[in-house]
């Protein structure tokens, strides 16, 4: 099992030690001490837990990220890397005896290839901006997280993030392909290369996903991908939930892989209608959402056939967007569909779990049993095609225990997917949320294969520790405690 740091605290005089070494390598306004400088940097999306950082680094080049971490190491104190702030889990929650090091001024894209369709960012860059920058190419990236506006490269690497489009063209595993990294000694490798492969072990596959907790992002090489002659979408109304669940794996089954295909259920639909307008059946118990992509011959062929696949499974109405005008109306509810929920409660738990197609009806039934079981509101959104649920629970956090309510609820969805031969994420990582759920998944020695793999990458356990991979002794505890209905406290975490 990987070495934790050697302390959970860090006295005045040695914070005055590291803020004079970090100040001999970095330039003054890329160093934050003050507590109102330290406040923007408390919490990501995951905004129930919140930390103040010991200290924020703001490197601009690589040797000052280099620097910060030999520092680091040398002092052993724990390093937390941020992006844009955007994930939701807590991954990139500060530590109180931690450095906190924002990547956001890494912020250049270095490079359009349209022959070898790749683009070479630095990791601060925007999701969006990347499509922007080789639109001229007739080139997109293809993950488009919902927050792709503001998500940063490194951070949809860390997490390996996903998107409505991920059915057909992946998650962000599957549109990388290379990534240059440093260690915490600050020694600074390649994984990946513009080739097809790579000599060696897949360790590209390893960094996707890890959550910051193996190496610091500093470039990524990713592919591009030519836009579409034609996209079209589709929007089908059902009354019954199940009814729509089913229809998903009917589109599946009939071999049609859509470019996209999201359900929203009736809660969801109304929030998203009353802030967007995007036109939505109101009434409707669930849509779906479904985006063929081509050429002009084959999606006309598929619009017919998914067409009648849909009516076939019972909705009750189909709706086929006549232009790209009505075509982004459709999804700018769905992209709009979580600041659309936070306009109807004070406050939501996001979950992102995942469970195989089939299981969409019986586990959208619990999730409503449950509903009533913790005395919350739920609003479903998620990505039908893959099975990655994202249930809204509603809660109001100045109502007491309303918040641990739906944290409990929320763990009882994940391992409910869990049980249905899903897994307990499947965009959002693990971070700080799930430790406990992974506990549910993964076996002992698995664990502890997680634990050395760390180790080999991350020996005295200084990157972003305590996240992702809960240690076995933490487990013991949930086990225990879950057996009588209890919950045990995120650590260390204050609550908002």
């Amino acid at each position: 099992m990987s070495a934790q740091p050697a302390t959970t605290s860090i006295s005045p005089a040695r914070r005055q030690e590291l803020i004079r070494a970090l100040g001999g390598v970095l330039p003054p306004a890329a160093l934050l001490t003050e507590a109102e400088e330290l406040r923007p940097y408390e919490c990501d999306g995951l905004s129930a837990y919140r930390h103040l950082p010991m200290l924020v680094v703001l490197p601009e080049t690589l040797e000052q990220a280099q620097a910060v971490l030999r520092i680091c190491r040398e002092q052993q104190v724990p390093v937390v890397t941020r992006g844009a702030g955007t994930g939701l889990s807590g991954g990139a929650l500060p530590l109180a005896h931690g450095v906190l090091m924002g990547m956001a001024r890494f912020n250049r894209i270095l490079g359009i290839d349209p022959d070898n369709r790749c683009a070479r960012v630095q990791p601060g860059v925007r999701n969006l901006a990347i499509s922007e920058a080789a639109a001229s190419h007739g080139l997109y990236y293809a993950p488009d997280p919902s927050s792709q506006i503001a998500c940063s490269i490194g951070g949809n690497v860390a997490e390996n993030s996903g998107g409505v489009h991920c059915l057909k063209y992946g998650l962000t595993v599957h549109n990388v392909l290379a990534v240059e990294l440093l260690t915490i000694e600050g020694e600074q490798i390649t994984l990946g290369s513009r080739a097809l492969d790579a000599p060696g072990y897949d360790l590209l596959a390893v960094i996707n996903g890890s959550e910051g907790m193996l190496g610091v992002i500093t470039e990524v090489t990713v592919k591009l991908l030519p836009r579409p002659e034609r996209a079209q979408a589709l929007l089908a109304a059902f009354d019954d939930i199940e009814t729509a669940g089913a229809a998903v794996a009917r589109i599946i089954g009939a071999g049609i892989i859509p470019a996209g295909l999201e359900m929203m259920d009736n809660p969801a639909i109304r929030a998203a209608e009353a802030f967007v307008h995007a036109g939505y059946p109101v009434e409707a118990a669930a849509i779906l959402l479904c985006e063929l992509d081509g050429t002009n011959a084959e999606v006309s062929e598929q619009v017919m056939v998914v067409r009648r696949l849909l009516l076939d499974c019972g909705a009750r109405e189909v709706r086929t967007a006549s232009d790209d005008a009505e075509r982004a109306r459709f999804w700018a509810g769905r992209k709009a569909a979580f600041p659309a929920v936070g306009r109807i409660s004070p406050d939501y738990y996001c979950m992102d779990g995942t469970i195989p197609r089939r299981h969409l009806g019986p586990v959208l039934r619990r999730i409503a049993e449950m509903e009533q079981e913790y005395g919350l509101r739920v609003a479903n959104v998620f990505h039908a095609g893959d099975g990655n649920l994202h249930p809204l629970i509603l809660f109001d956090a100045n109502n007491p225990g309303e918040l641990e309510r739906a944290e409990a609820f929320g763990g009882r969805i994940l391992e409910l997917c869990v049980e249905m031969g899903g897994t307990v994420t499947g965009e959002h990582g693990v971070g700080i949320e799930k430790l406990d759920q992974m506990c549910v998944q993964f076996a002992p020695a698995e664990l502890q294969q997680f634990h050395a793999l760390k180790a080999a990458f991350d020996p005295d356990g200084l990157l972003n520790p305590g996240k992702a991979v809960p240690t076995l002794h933490r487990c013991a505890e949930f086990g225990a405690m879950h057996v009588h209905g209890g919950q045990l406290p995120h650590p260390e975490l204050p609550r908002f």
